[in-house]
């Protein structure tokens, strides 16, 4: 049949991978949306403020900014899988001294060092799978790999909610402890040596390795450009290295160079120190805009933060080697995915913080609930998500995400209505799975569809990019999103003591008679996540449009680079 490209299945070995890589990666990806659930245990148990215990949340998220810029650089320099082991063991390490948080300082501080192990797992988890798949299988690799990305925030509340209801919100990070020493068991067993010499960096004569600028490999440091002079060994350990002889330390000491690299090359640091600082300033300006005593405080830092970005953008232009390669936006499908991303992922993710809200400040029910309401949501996004990744080896990519736009735009729309109306929870379930199938027919594919034309030195670069885009996203897309519903619910309340807060002590009486306005408030957050996935579809539409009459975005078609 025209258009359509069957691949053959993945093999025991990939599936093992792709398997393993998954179990770290939901590990992560819960831990980023239960503390939505657990923000009034914490407010209770620490005997904080909301402010305060939102840092649950934010530093968690800019630890993740902060260190996924280095994802390809330190993947490049000590190999993957090392750096892959030691973030397991890094997030697992400070998921415990979370769980043992003592005050709400402790507790910020060891969420930003947990988010520093936790930012490296996706980005560079996709490019040990993206790497150990063949081209045509790799839609089928990122089915495994996608399950943590879309389940992981609809089984974060669920589960949260149990442990809050039943136990103590301490054991939301405490459960990560015995699930990441199992990770990073069978991660040491199944996950690929690193390569002593990547095909990448292997050109021809006088030729400068693919990915490294040219600038670069004509400087004095001549023999890291390609084979090793005669006489110079390239590899310093044996080949096929046993998975478990060796001492864990030896594996991830971060002094032990990769095999065969020459340890010259060094990341572009004043890149780092702009990204990083930018993207983190501007997020902590956000969080302090729906305080009043911060908000002129928070416009500066905002303005602080998009400088230091602005400035960022400048310098990656005509760095040499930077650390974040924005060099890859020349590729059609880089471009293309990039801009379908960090519309739906801010409108996806940020829309999360709402519903939570809704069921335990409007409707007054235990924290629980808002796991069985996901129920729908987590098995709609599997199965959508299963489905989708797989059909982008087969059918043109754009067909798929623009289902996956228009589905998730119309199940916001429909979010913004029952919760205003208050209509019930099965409408509210109904609304959350059209979402949800956006999500699982969004996402991934066009993760996918981005990536999988970039060669072997390319993938590592391209994975940290959108790991970028999709994180940077989610946080400043979670800051919009608490602004609108402290403002909008502070608007709703009578009496001096208004706002969030406020609304999630309210007695059965006084929550039952302000209901009505609390649930049209609440609502009102759904409007900017609905204009951001309706943008969504217009780029997807746009961007993914095929470069010919017959051309496509599929495995098979014939690779579309610009520049």
């Amino acid at each position: 049949m025209t258009g359509i490209s069957y691949a053959a299945p993945l093999d025991r070995r990939v599936r093992a991978i792709g398997l393993a890589l998954a179990l770290g990666g939901l590990m992560v990806v819960i831990d980023m949306t239960v503390t939505a659930v657990a923000v009034p245990a914490i407010v209770s148990g620490l005997d904080a403020s909301l402010p305060a215990a939102q840092w649950a949340t934010a530093g968690y998220l800019l630890g993740l900014v902060a260190v996924i810029p280095l994802a390809g650089w330190l993947s490049t320099r000590y190999g993957a899988r090392r750096v892959y082991l030691a973030a397991l063991l890094v997030f697992t390490a400070f998921s415990a001294l979370t769980g043992l948080a003592w005050d709400v300082t402790s507790l910020a501080v060891f969420r930003v060092l947990q988010g520093l192990g936790g930012g490296l797992l996706n980005p560079v988890g996709q490019a040990i799978g993206l790497r150990a798949a063949p081209r045509e299988a790799r839609g089928r690799l990122m089915s495994l790999l996608v399950l943590p990305l879309v389940i992981g925030p609809v089984l974060g509340p669920l589960l949260a909610g149990w442990l809050i209801d039943t136990a103590s919100w301490r054991w939301i990070f405490l459960l990560n402890v015995p699930l990441g020493l199992l990770a990073t068991l069978v991660c040491l067993r199944v996950l690929p040596p690193d390569a002593a010499s990547p095909p990448a960096q292997k050109p021809a004569a006088g030729t400068p390795a693919a990915g490294a600028p040219a600038a670069r490999m004509s400087a004095a440091r001549t023999p890291a450009a390609g084979a090793p002079a005669a006489g110079t060994p390239a590899v310093r350990t044996p080949e096929g290295r046993p998975a478990g002889r060796r001492i864990l330390v030896g594996w991830l000491s971060p002094l032990s160079r990769r095999p065969g690299d020459s340890g010259e090359s060094q990341p572009d640091w004043g890149g780092l120190v702009l990204l990083s600082g930018g993207a983190v300033t501007a997020v902590f300006g956000a969080t302090m805009l729906d305080q009043t005593a911060g908000f002129t405080g928070g416009l500066a830092l905002i303005l602080l933060g998009s400088v230091m970005l602005g400035g960022f953008v400048w310098r990656a232009r005509r760095a040499a080697d930077p650390i974040v390669d924005l060099r890859l936006l020349r590729h059609r499908p880089v471009r293309a995915g990039a801009g379908v991303l960090v519309l739906f992922a801010a409108a996806y993710f940020g829309s999360m913080a709402v519903l939570p809200l809704f069921i335990q400040g409007v409707r007054g029910d235990p924290a629980s609930m808002v796991g069985v309401i996901g129920l729908p949501q987590a098995i709609t996004v599997g199965l959508v998500a299963q489905v989708a990744t797989r059909l982008v080896d087969r059918i043109p990519a754009r067909r798929i995400v623009l289902t996956g736009t228009a589905l998730g735009t119309l199940g916001g729309a429909m979010l913004l209505v029952t919760v205003g109306m208050d209509a019930g929870y099965p409408w509210i379930m109904a609304a959350t799975a059209l979402l949800s199938a956006g999500s699982g027919a969004t996402l991934m594919p066009t993760m996918t569809v981005a990536l999988r034309d970039l060669d072997h030195a390319e993938t590592p670069r391209g994975t940290t990019l959108l790991a970028l885009v999709v994180q940077l996203s989610n946080a400043l897309a979670g800051a919009l999103t608490a602004i609108t519903l402290s403002v909008l619910v502070t608007a709703a309340m009578p009496g001096p003591d208004r706002g969030v807060p406020a609304m999630l002590g309210l007695g059965d009486a006084a929550r039952e008679a302000l209901r009505p306005d609390l649930a049209v408030a609440v609502a009102g957050a759904y409007l900017v996540p609905v204009l951001l996935l309706a943008a969504s579809w217009l780029v997807a539409y746009r961007a993914l449009r095929p470069p010919g009459e017959h051309g496509d975005l599929r495995v098979g078609a014939a690779s579309t680079r610009t520049g």
